[in-house]
């Protein structure tokens, strides 16, 4: 059988993007924007919205922590096969504030067999550093299509 080629890998990330999509209300409700998606990456964005702040009128950590724990999702399943977090951290450097365009980018620092590790960036419009998420992967044997 021959390999993939580099259009058909990233038309397999992109239909894996839509299949997850289709079932994933929170992300829909978060209003994230999938704005690229390449085997192992995923660019997403969002809007800072009113109900998404905390009590000193700052992005809620939690949106953000939900925010790029989908684009690390949609990153580390690109390449078909299902996979879900086994440890995540993140990093807040500097508050998210209201009406700000979010942009989160998961890129793919290591893939193995079982395990795939990803680090993301999360910036507003003015390419400020928010936060940085760090997610590990277990890669399970069923296929996401």
């Amino acid at each position: 059988m021959s390999q993939p080629t580099p259009a058909e890998l990233v038309a397999r990330a992109e239909a894996v993007k839509n299949r997850m999509l289709e079932h994933d209300a929170f992300s829909h409700w978060l209003g994230l924007a999938v704005t690229d998606m390449a085997p192992g990456y995923c660019r997403l964005q969002f809007r800072v919205r009113p109900e998404m702040l905390n009590g000193f009128g700052i992005l809620h950590g939690g949106v953000a922590f939900a925010a790029a724990d989908s684009a690390f999702a949609f990153a580390c399943n690109s390449h078909g096969r299902q996979s879900v977090a086994l440890s995540v951290t993140i990093d807040y450097l500097e508050p998210g504030r209201p009406d700000d365009l979010i942009t989160v980018e998961a890129r793919e620092e290591s893939l193995r067999h079982k395990v795939g590790v990803y680090h993301l960036r999360l910036t507003n419009q003015h390419g400020t550093l928010l936060a940085l998420f760090k997610g590990t992967a277990y890669r399970s044997s069923a296929e996401v299509l």
